[in-house]
């Protein structure tokens, strides 16, 4: 932490009455930004968000041609929002606006990339599951907060405090994006030889069909990140907004399935056949008029594209960022690859795929 930043920040919380505050810094992850616990004098808490605005590429801009957004970088190709700010408060302001439990904004500062939140407690799902919480009621009211977010369809721009922000749509390229580069990454994660191009136009061949299913489908807000370590549990709240909402700033517009995946297919912690397939059984019948079977179709098939994409982001925090803690996670995402290909007939030609060029050897 620069001198310059930390002086930044101290006059940001001075210039709102929180210069006072006792500052706790919290764990953070594998992102950008920073976050301290603001503990105030009269006892109360807020959440501080540092995410500095010149440690990552430009987000994408929404009339960006697909070779624009490639020479732009990853967080154009993936169109995240690049950590920043605006994007923060806007989907909050949505959110909230849905009688959702995303925290309220106290204060902040797009430009300067500070914030201070609403501060939603601990109960995070994967601490309580862990320390022997019931998961179902847990998971049931992360299904019911989907049901409301996907019950209209969200509006191409969302307005906040600090502006607009523009929901862009989960194209083909983002789609795209995370598969192909597991074709990269996990060579050199593995320890094994690059595939060859025949094995990559196969590759390609078989999730092209996926990937316009997917950008076909994008109809609702998506999250992006929705699972056990970004969901917070707020019993005393009422119906959906039981669910406390996190790090929803790389929201798009999606196909429903993508959140499901990201909840059942959790990279941090098992999440059985059995819950699994309850989730999806309320889910569907608390939207009858959804085709249930081309939904569990577009679940698997966009779910086993979502974890292959999860396998490339955890080989790159091994092998580029040197984060050897994430070797821990990879054989759980082929555990659900593996349950993807079981339930779809579909799969077919992506095991025969992994049969002929990642060997079980290679699926560490």
């Amino acid at each position: 932490m620069s001198s310059e930043r930390e002086a930044a920040k101290a006059d940001f919380l001075a210039a709102h009455g929180l210069g006072a505050a006792r500052r706790e810094r919290l764990q953070g992850d594998a992102s950008t930004r920073l976050y301290e616990r603001l503990h105030l004098p009269g006892g109360a808490t807020r959440i501080f968000m540092d995410q500095p605005p010149s440690v990552e590429t430009h987000p994408c801009p929404p009339d960006a041609t697909p070779d624009q957004r490639r020479a732009l970088g990853y967080n154009a190709m993936a169109r995240l929002a690049a950590g920043r700010v605006d994007a923060f408060v806007a989907c909050a302001g949505w959110l909230r606006s849905k009688g959702l439990s995303a925290p309220e904004i106290i204060a902040a500062n797009a430009p300067a990339g500070l914030a201070v939140l609403e501060d939603l407690g601990d109960d995070l799902y994967a601490t309580m599951i862990a320390a022997g919480a019931d998961e179902a009621p847990l998971y049931d009211a992360a299904v019911d907060t989907l049901v409301r977010l996907h019950a209209e369809p969200p509006p191409p721009v969302l307005t906040g405090d600090c502006g607009a922000w523009p929901l862009l749509t989960y194209d083909s390229l983002v789609l795209r994006t995370g598969a192909g580069l597991f074709l990269e990454w996990w060579p050199k994660y593995a320890g094994v030889a690059p595939f060859t191009p025949d094995a990559e136009a196969e590759w390609e061949a078989f999730w092209a069909p996926i990937r316009a299913r997917g950008e076909a489908g994008a109809s609702v807000f998506c999250h992006r990140d929705y699972h056990a370590e970004n969901l917070i549990w707020l019993p005393d709240r009422p119906a959906a907004a039981r669910v406390g909402l996190l790090d929803f700033q790389d929201a798009l517009k999606a196909h429903p399935a993508w959140d499901f995946s990201m909840l059942l297919h959790d990279g941090r912690r098992d999440v059985s056949a059995e819950r699994e397939a309850a989730c999806l059984a309320r889910y569907l019948a608390a939207r009858p008029e959804l085709d249930g079977e081309a939904f569990r179709a577009d679940y698997h098939a966009l779910g086993a594209l979502n974890v292959i994409r999860i396998l490339f982001i955890f080989a790159r925090q091994v092998v580029f960022f040197e984060r050897p803690k994430y070797r821990a996670l990879t054989p759980r995402m082929w555990d659900y690859l593996e349950r993807c290909l079981t339930a779809s007939a579909e799969l077919a030609p992506l095991r025969a795929w992994l049969d002929a060029n990642v060997p079980i050897e290679a699926r560490i």
